[in-house]
């Protein structure tokens, strides 16, 4: 499997797809954060981008400057269909292999 995705890859590729358009490096963390719980630092969050952009699985673009952010543009990022497929795979296996666990797994 020379691309299974490790966890915090999994939890990118999520955020992208619950993100869409408003998916950027900030925006990504707070998702991550918000729904995990994880103090998640930026330079994990963009250097796992990379990774996944060299594999195929994301890819950026700038956008256009904005007077808010004074005049530089945020780099967006989209899951590619090479992504959703790694990622389909990996929640795939993941099921698989916590069926019939959760009881042994229910939190107290």
């Amino acid at each position: 499997m020379p691309n299974a995705l490790g966890e915090f890859e999994q939890l990118i590729l999520l955020a992208l797809v619950r993100l869409g358009d408003d998916a950027y490096g900030v925006s990504i963390q707070a998702e991550i954060a918000r729904r995990t719980r994880r103090d998640v630092g930026p330079g994990a969050v963009y250097k796992t981008l990379l990774r996944l952009e060299e594999k195929g699985f994301v890819s950026s673009w700038l956008g256009e400057p904005t007077r808010r952010r004074g005049g530089r543009r945020k780099k967006h990022y989209r899951l590619e269909p090479a992504g959703a497929l790694e990622l389909r795979r990996s929640l795939a296996a993941l099921r698989g292999m916590t069926r019939g666990l959760t009881p042994t797994l229910e939190l107290q």
